[in-house]
């Protein structure tokens, strides 16, 4: 449901503060292009409602622009009250102002249509971001990558600060995927080096992608980190230390960066002694169902889950399952989201990552990694199941994201950068 605010939705007029972007050091107001948002439940949605709420604690004009809500199924499935309709505005659950932009309908299972829905959203994106109020920066979070052009855009034609947000190590992630192929560099290498290298400022999630931008020529590159709100997540205590079936859960997008088989193929080699709870949508799901069935692997596949559902599945769980395929290097400067939600609730992470993801759950004593191989994975469970002292995760996971992606603190630090932009830009 919206809440309630003294601004009428889709108001593009007179605001009290409409000069505030020309005082320097004062509130700004930004414009954000993202492809996902409120009242979907998404990774750039997880992110930007709660930067935008510390934002707008602060008292900055926040302008999104994003398609009428339709993730993950490809489809409206929400009241168009709270869904949006096209060129429409709407308020915000923080009083940020949303423009919604036309999709394309399609089956969310399928690549190519999802790559046409988002070209096709992000060229509505320029129109609807060129006709409302001129912000004082743009912000656009890739992927996925058409937006990043229809950001580029608006942001030359307004003569504005561009920010570019890279959430995943693109375009280094296009070719480990394979989708772009041979020695030579392909168009969408291109295109996204090209916007990286002309953005005022890039964004990344993590610090390795950071350098790996840096070397290669971006010269104005921070980090501010994926994170939650440590405050609204709260932390369960240790599983029962005398229990007949180990639970391992698994929650998040099931697709080819994850390689669940690996998992899968896991619990089948522990047996009925476990049971898999495997949480979630994505394009791998049905061959995955599949593989489970052809094992006659311990595996309940459930639908997506929200709010107290998903901490009564955590609260349930002895480890939880954080996984990214090995055999792309790109994912080496890669961590999932959800590893900070496991480390900060007090479950113990099977850590099936590489790179700066294994370095903080070591870092944080959050639980285990282990190699890429259904015996490893396995052997651990195993270990685990008969040393259950071994899940009692204790709180230095939640201690290490309070001190390093509480998402209160990255947002203080996000408008400092921005701010810091503004005011040079401004000066020159």
């Amino acid at each position: 449901m919206l809440k309630k605010t003294s601004s009428k939705p889709g108001q593009t007029g007179k605001s009290k503060r409409k000069d505030r972007g020309q005082r320097p050091g004062g509130p700004l107001r930004i414009m954000l292009l993202i492809h996902s948002y409120w009242p979907e439940h998404s990774p750039p949605q997880r992110r930007w409602t709660t930067l935008i709420r510390e934002f707008r604690k602060a008292d900055w004009d926040v302008d999104v622009v994003a398609p009428v809500a339709h993730f993950p199924h490809g489809r409206r499935s929400l009241p168009r009250s709270d869904a949006g309709a096209p060129f429409r505005g709407q308020v915000g659950p923080h009083g940020e102002r949303i423009k919604r932009v036309p999709y394309i309908r399609h089956s969310g299972n399928f690549h190519v249509a999802r790559l046409v829905d988002q070209v096709f959203s992000a060229a509505m994106s320029i129109p609807a971001g060129l006709m409302w109020r001129k912000a004082d920066v743009v912000v656009v979070t890739a992927p996925s990558l058409p937006i990043m052009v229809a950001g580029y855009v608006v942001a030359r034609l307004r003569h504005v600060p561009l920010i570019v947000e890279m959430r995943d190590a693109w375009p280094d992630l296009a070719r480990d995927a394979r989708l772009v192929k041979g020695s030579v560099k392909s168009v969408v290498e291109r295109v996204v080096e090209a916007i990286q290298l002309r953005a005022d400022l890039v964004v990344s999630v993590t610090e390795g992608f950071a350098e790996t931008l840096r070397a290669r020529g971006v010269k104005n590159v921070v980090t501010v980190s994926n994170g939650l709100d440590l405050d609204s997540v709260p932390i369960f205590a240790p599983p029962a230390q005398e229990r007949e079936t180990f639970e391992a859960l698994y929650l998040g997008n099931h697709g080819e960066s994850q390689r669940l088989d690996v998992v899968i193929r896991a619990s089948a080699l522990v047996g009925n002694s476990m049971r898999l709870h495997m949480v979630g949508h994505g394009t791998q799901r049905p061959s995955l169902m599949e593989l489970a069935e052809e094992l006659d692997a311990p595996v309940t596949f459930h639908e997506s889950l929200h709010g107290q559902d998903v901490l009564n599945r955590y609260k349930a769980a002895d480890t939880c399952i954080v996984s990214l395929r090995d055999d792309w290097k790109s994912f080496e400067a890669t961590v999932p989201s959800k590893t900070y939600e496991v480390m900060s609730i007090g479950r113990h992470v099977t850590a099936i990552v590489r790179g700066e993801a294994a370095r903080i759950v070591r870092e944080a004593d959050g639980g285990d990694v282990v190699a890429w191989k259904p015996e490893a994975v396995a052997e651990l469970w195993r270990g685990l199941a008969a040393d259950r002292t071994r899940l009692q995760a204790g709180t230095s996971g939640r201690d290490w994201v309070r001190e390093n992606a509480n998402y209160p603190s990255l947002a203080l630090k996000y408008m400092d950068t921005i701010g810091a932009l503004v005011r040079s830009k401004s000066a020159v």
